[in-house]
């Protein structure tokens, strides 16, 4: 085959190998929601994509990188959803850090009901072996973002982040949109100690 005939090869090999990653990936979200990723095989995710165990094992290094990919197109997905409230709010003027906060928390509970089943598979606590590390990991992660965004207020980071984290595994137990606003109007009303206990004038 000439140069220019394998040029022509490639882009849809390129494009065949990404449908059949796609489908690989959609498969595995269905077989680990319906049956959990220990109880799901390998051999079910590709008789459900309709593809090889080759084929699998080409794009991914197993049934946990499947899952692990399922997360970070997740996380992905829900960071642009939250970077995305956060220059909306900020493009409206606002400056209160809370009001900044609950923006961005609103848009991940948002991506969280609407893609329910997925963000359920995360939270359930049947992922891989430590995937609990990453999940932490990530978790403070986030943290570090919000005390940059409250200057600092450690202990401010820590209760609403905590709250809003509850918040999330029992808006998606339930898919209670109306539950999600009442956490959030509550989220908003918290402030810093010291503003909370510095002496009123008048």
């Amino acid at each position: 085959m000439s140069d220019v005939e394998n040029m022509a090869v490639q882009p849809r090999t390129s494009e065949r190998g990404a449908a059949t990653r796609s489908s690989l990936l959609t498969a595995a979200r269905e077989v680990f929601v319906s049956k959990g990723f220990a109880e799901a095989g390998v051999t079910d995710v590709v008789a459900r994509a309709d593809a090889s165990v080759g084929s699998l094992y080409h794009h991914f290094s197993g049934k946990a990188d499947l899952y692990l990919t399922l997360f970070e197109e997740f996380q992905v997905k829900q960071s642009q959803r939250t970077k995305q409230a956060v220059r909306a709010a900020r493009a409206t003027g606002e400056t209160d850090p809370m009001r900044v906060f609950i923006s961005a928390a609103r848009a991940y509970l948002d991506g969280c009901l609407e893609d329910r089943e997925l963000a359920d598979l995360f939270l359930r606590g049947d992922g891989p072996p430590g995937f609990d590390v990453v999940m932490r990991d990530r978790l403070r992660k986030w943290a570090q973002l919000n005390a940059a965004l409250f200057e600092d207020e450690s202990a401010l980071v820590v209760v609403v982040t905590g709250a809003l984290a509850a918040a999330v595994s029992e808006v998606v137990r339930t898919g209670d949109r109306a539950l999600a606003e009442e956490v959030l109007a509550i989220i908003g009303q918290i402030r810093p100690a010291t503003s909370a206990s510095a002496p009123t004038s008048g």
